[in-house]
């Protein structure tokens, strides 16, 4: 059965079966002839999706909703949706895709274009493909420049302590001695630490997995003296970002060599 259009307090709203799908919403206007518009195109986009499979409607908005609905990360999405708005993702090719992250991040080593721009994009159609609503794709990286970088000490480490708040000083402490990347210390909770057994469960973003390290008992002091807040991590900060100014200011303030 074709939409029909029936009326209900003046607003136009369709119901029926297309392409052996049931359907039915409102058309949101009280004009008839636009509601007829409106139903003829939702018709046409079921037909075709009926016909060439859900991959032929998808757009990138809606893959990348999607993505957001599994509770990944939102992190540098918005700039890529509004780049590609409602195009289709099957017209969405490898080289479009470095074509954003060239346009976007033009002032941007290959490794943040990499970070910002490819991984997000190829990340929300490659979850599209798991839901069978498209094809999978891959997407050459920008080339990166490999640098040597200067480790911290544990003098540079305790100076740092000695201008920066409690929490901040204890974060700094806790990347030096269990080797926690900054959004692998950041998701710390209380629940995953021991200060009495002197251990940490650490979840590994890179692989997605967890490893438990050893607390030596000058990281369980500095940890013991910051002040718990509920429902709030370890060290209080909930993302990199909200770190990245106040550590440039202690970094300055100590006179020490930002690492």
């Amino acid at each position: 059965m074709p939409l029909k259009l029936y009326q209900r307090n003046q607003i136009w709203h369709f119901r029926g079966t297309v392409a052996g799908r049931r359907l039915r919403g409102s058309c949101k206007t009280t004009d008839k002839a636009i509601a007829a518009r409106q139903i003829a195109e939702i018709e046409v986009k079921q037909w075709k999706c009926g016909f060439d499979g859900p991959q032929a409607v998808l757009t990138f908005a809606q893959a990348a909703l999607a993505y957001r609905a599994a509770g990944k990360s939102d992190r540098f999405l918005a700039p890529i949706e509004d780049y590609f708005k409602d195009t289709l993702v099957k017209d969405i090719t490898p080289g479009a895709i470095r074509q954003m992250a060239t346009a976007l991040f033009s002032h941007c080593s290959g490794a943040s274009r990499n970070r910002m721009g490819i991984i997000p994009a190829q990340a929300i159609i490659n979850h599209a493909a798991e839901l069978e609503l498209c094809q999978r794709i891959r997407v050459k990286r920008f080339k990166e420049e490999t640098k040597i970088k200067e480790p911290a000490t544990l003098e540079w480490v305790e100076t740092f302590r000695n201008h920066a708040s409690p929490q901040l000083g204890a974060l700094a402490l806790f990347m030096f001695l269990t080797g926690a990347r900054p959004s692998e210390a950041l998701t710390v909770q209380w629940s995953d630490v021991d200060l009495k057994a002197g251990s940490v469960i650490i979840r590994q973003s890179k692989v997605s997995s967890e490893r438990k390290a050893h607390l030596p008992e000058m990281l369980v002091a500095a940890m013991a003296n910051i002040p718990k807040m509920k429902d709030r991590p370890v060290f209080l900060y909930r993302r990199y970002d909200d770190v990245h100014g106040v550590w440039k200011s202690v970094v300055k303030r100590a006179g020490i060599q930002r690492l």
